[in-house]
């Protein structure tokens, strides 16, 4: 029974210690980013280059083709 005071005991402590480091950081500005999120959403991801895969090199329109990834 002693041993279920002493884990209550622990975590309220561990509580307390994240309820204040809540607060800190709240008081501290952590979360008054309003202007990223809202603009993220805006901005598309870097474009990726334009790769097509083929199975063989005869596949390949061209041949001298850079953007070809060729399984063999």
């Amino acid at each position: 029974m002693s041993v279920i005071i002493i884990l209550l005991g622990a975590s309220l402590m561990v509580a307390l210690f994240f309820l204040a480091a809540f607060i800190w950081s709240v008081k501290n500005g952590q979360f008054e980013d309003s202007f990223s999120p809202a603009h993220r959403v805006l901005f598309d991801n870097p474009q990726t280059p334009n790769v097509h895969i083929c199975k063989s090199q005869k596949q390949c329109s061209n041949k001298n083709c850079k953007s070809a990834i060729c399984k063999n």
